[in-house]
């Protein structure tokens, strides 16, 4: 079939992949568009890999249909589908120089030394690693190696990047400095990149789109932007950055509908006892923990109707907060998320 900017990169239709009695995918619907850099976000055990998997060929669908730039795949092997991965391990051969590490794929294939070596080197120049195509994986550090491997995913030229955890060896800084890199990348190639996570910082800085996952199935999909201000459910409000989900008992009482709502910390406003309340909604309450975080205070406000709010307070506020002190918690209605369910 032939591609254009309307065929999805990748399709799914009503997915499913069991292990005996469990469901590991379970169900699953979902299109990523050409030149996306789309998220799958979720915890251990809640399909995400597996569904990279299906993509892969490593693992066959149970049920559904699978397609790859409006080609179907089941049953195709790996080898034959126009993808390639990078993994968490990275999975280098340690005996091989990083140049040699790069072209292995292009070797299998039978492209000739010249050729494969000249490939090589120009996905090693895109990955910053120019001039050090006779060093050993051993030789390098762990930032290193991590584009070692997107290298060699990169110089076979697959329609499509399946990053597995590819971040998840790094350490804290370092694995910053690396999401703007591969976001860039992702944008200078203008290739589909599927990115599993379990890293909510990591799919809401880099992708366009986010899924995330819970139980084998998708509860939502949107920009990462919609994914925290607008959580669908509790679990995405719970599992996406931190949030108070308000019960409806207290949203009815607050601003009189019965509904789940999320309300994020930083739309929280903290007034000392005796200050005007001005406009929004205002709850009174007392301060029951007060949490430094560098930048800002995380504040832990019980409220008169026996409710708990966390609100993310700057370090540098006037405002002098101290545990059991009363106070009041200021927002404004809009900043009350509604949700369905219980």
């Amino acid at each position: 079939m032939a591609e254009s900017s309307t065929t999805p990169a990748v399709s799914f239709r009503g997915v499913e992949r069991h292990f005996g009695p469990i469901r590991a995918v379970d169900g699953v619907d979902l299109d990523i568009a050409p030149g996306e850099f789309f998220a799958m976000l979720g915890p251990s055990g809640s399909g995400k890999t597996t569904c990279l998997r299906l993509i892969a060929g490593f693992e066959q669908p149970t049920a559904g249909h699978i397609e790859i730039f409006g080609e179907t795949v089941e049953g195709m092997p790996a080898y034959r589908r126009p993808v390639n991965t990078v993994f968490q391990d990275y999975a280098l051969f340690p005996h091989l120089n990083i140049l040699d590490n790069v072209c292995y794929g292009l070797m299998v294939r039978g492209l000739a030394r010249g050729d494969r070596y000249r490939q090589g080197r120009e996905a090693l120049a895109l990955v910053k690693l120019a001039g050090m195509e006779t060093r050993k994986p051993g030789q390098l550090s762990g930032g290193q190696r991590q584009r070692v491997a997107l290298a060699r995913a990169l110089v076979v030229r697959p329609k499509v990047l399946l990053l597995d955890e590819p971040l998840g060896a790094l350490d804290l800084k370092l694995r910053e400095d690396m999401q703007g890199e591969l976001k860039a990348l992702q944008r200078s190639l203008g290739l589909s990149f599927v990115f599993v996570t379990h890293d909510q910082g990591e799919a809401l800085s880099m992708a366009d789109r986010v899924a995330v996952f819970n139980e084998g199935r998708i509860v939502q999909v949107a920009s990462p932007q919609d994914i925290y201000e607008r959580p669908a459910t509790r679990f995405v409000a719970d599992f996406v950055g931190s949030s108070n989900v308000i019960e409806p008992s207290m949203t009815k009482a607050w601003i009189g509908i019965e509904k789940l709502a999320s309300l994020r910390p930083e739309k929280i406003e903290i007034l000392p006892e005796g200050a005007a309340a001005g406009d929004g909604v205002v709850v009174p309450g007392m301060v029951t923990q007060v949490l430094y975080h560098g930048a800002v205070n995380r504040v832990e406000v019980t409220t008169g109707q026996g409710g708990r709010l966390l609100a993310s307070v700057s370090a540098s506020s006037l405002v002098r907060l101290a545990q059991g002190a009363s106070v009041s918690v200021r927002f404004s209605r809009d900043a009350l998320h509604l949700m369905e369910g219980a």
